[in-house]
């Protein structure tokens, strides 16, 4: 491999390749819809963009954005899969939204905005569409007031799903109260929940995991800094067996006339690279298929298609 080839970095895994190429493939799905209407739409990846004019002393990176008559996409890219994210009604993606539009407004007269979030490691793909005027009518009547008195140091805490990129996320008393409710249902066994009642906690349970987490985080980064919590310790925890040095063992097993290596099949994404897509058209293509995913339990709003429960199947054979 070249010194240069991704595939040196020990960041580097096949998930990765797969999930930004799969991000690629959806951009240019967007690009080849804009162009159907625009001659010559623009395509920018990771584009810096202002957004003073809104918050002060602020600036976004926007990953890719599509902008064509009338029209613009962003996109954002999400590798993360803790916390599904939605673009529905997203202040980020709006932030991003206002900084293009200062930027492509004047040459392209946009008229419509285009959200999406892509966050393949969770499967989920999120969009979100809104009229100009309602950009800006959010940015002058919510945005600009709230930005206002958070860079005064005034205004209430609000707890929501920005907290977990808040240095205060773990100890911050607003985020407790708010999570903590659901402890309402604590003595509730969830077939004895209404419907809405389900929904209520099935909207809010991702984030109460990761307040948790943040505590056990918080906690662990204190203790190792000394803290003596009252009834808690730090222990050193479970660990596996492992090769000092992988490159003696295996030449030691092979002076003792024994292979210690195993051979399997390369994945779909390094078997392309290696023997070059036409000849993986030929010879392999007819071989790929793509099972059908876990289900998963997704807001109204995502735009994949509904699947049937195995009850719904049962009553069409019944009828």
């Amino acid at each position: 491999m070249k010194d240069n080839d991704p595939r040196n970095s020990s960041f580097y895994t096949e998930e990765m390749e797969e999930t930004t190429s799969n991000y690629v493939s959806y951009i240019l799905e967007l690009l080849k819809e804009v162009k159907g209407t625009c001659r010559d739409p623009i395509v920018m990846v990771e584009q810096q963009v202002d957004i003073s004019k809104y918050v002060p002393e602020s600036f976004g990176t926007v990953d890719a954005c599509i902008v064509g008559s009338g029209i613009l996409h962003i996109v954002d890219f999400k590798y993360g899969k803790g916390v599904p994210v939605s673009a529905i009604e997203n202040p980020q993606m709006k932030l991003y939204a206002l900084g293009c539009l200062e930027m492509f407004d004047c040459l392209y007269e946009i008229d419509q905005i285009e959200m999406h979030i892509f966050q393949p490691r969770l499967s989920n793909l999120s969009s979100f569409s809104m009229k100009k005027e309602e950009l800006i009518k959010w940015a002058e009547e919510v945005l600009i007031p709230t930005a206002k008195l958070a860079y005064e140091g005034k205004g209430e805490f609000n707890a929501g799903d920005h907290c977990r990129f808040c240095k205060s996320r773990a100890t911050c008393r607003a985020r407790a109260e708010k999570n903590l409710k659901l402890a309402d249902y604590d003595n509730q066994k969830p077939p004895l929940l209404t419907d809405d009642e389900i929904e209520e906690v099935l909207e809010k349970v991702d984030d109460l995991t990761a307040w948790a987490n943040a505590i056990k985080d918080y906690a662990l980064h204190e203790a190792m800094n000394g803290k003596k919590w009252k009834n808690w310790k730090l222990v050193e925890g479970r660990s596996n067996r492992k090769f000092s040095d992988d490159q003696a063992v295996a030449e030691a097993v092979i002076a003792a006339g024994l292979d210690p290596y195993e051979k399997k099949l390369l994945s779909i994404t390094e078997l392309q690279k290696r023997i070059g897509k036409t000849t993986f058209a030929e010879v392999v293509e007819r071989f790929v298929i793509k099972p059908a995913g876990k289900p998963t339990l997704v807001p109204r709003s995502d735009r994949r298609e509904e699947i049937n429960s195995a009850a719904s199947d049962f009553a069409d054979l019944d009828n």
